[in-house]
């Protein structure tokens, strides 16, 4: 599966880079697949691997805030295995035909 996931911390001002730094941290200790953009991380693998690191990711923001949103998506496929790289790489090649 691949989950695109964002936490924020709450309560703690407006600079919030730090914290979100701690929770990236978290995921790419992981070991698994994963990218971070200016909105979301995304993470890839089994059910119970990416959501323990969403957990964990949580709870590093929680480390330092005392609230934390969270906003997930996620797209389940059983059996299918980096299709966080295949995904973009279709499309490259669907742009690159014009």
């Amino acid at each position: 599966m691949i989950i695109a996931f964002s936490v924020t911390p709450l309560g703690t001002g407006v600079d919030v880079g730090r914290a979100v730094a701690e929770a990236v941290r978290v995921v790419r200790a992981s070991g698994l697949p994963n990218r971070t953009d200016a909105m979301f991380t995304t993470i890839e693998g089994d059910w119970d691997e990416v959501m323990a690191v969403v957990k964990q990711a949580t709870d590093a923001i929680l480390a330092v805030a005392p609230r934390c949103s969270l906003v997930l998506k996620a797209d389940i496929r059983p059996g299918v295995l980096d299709a966080m790289t295949a995904k973009v790489e279709k499309v490259e090649r669907y742009l690159a035909e014009g």
